[in-house]
């Protein structure tokens, strides 16, 4: 292996333990509740969930628990 791929190998390495350099502003995932599948996105600090529970409330299980995993890779609300 040639020293520029060693070197970025290395700096992968580094940029993976610090999250703070990673913020999402979109995405869209398939989460897979207890229930059903569910479509959840994110964008500019706004969620939308497929689930009815968020239909009515805004928020849900899955919308936390995805809050929980990105905990401060996540863009604020704009």
């Amino acid at each position: 292996m040639d020293s520029g791929m060693i070197s970025k190998i290395q700096k992968a390495k580094q940029y993976a333990q610090e999250r703070e350099r990673i913020q999402f502003t979109e995405f869209t995932v398939s989460f897979q509740g207890n229930h059903n599948n569910y479509t959840v996105e994110y964008n500019n600090g706004k969620w939308h969930c497929g689930c009815d529970f968020f239909a009515t409330r805004g928020v849900c299980s899955h919308t936390m628990a995805l809050e929980r995993v990105l905990e401060g890779m996540l863009a604020p609300s704009s």
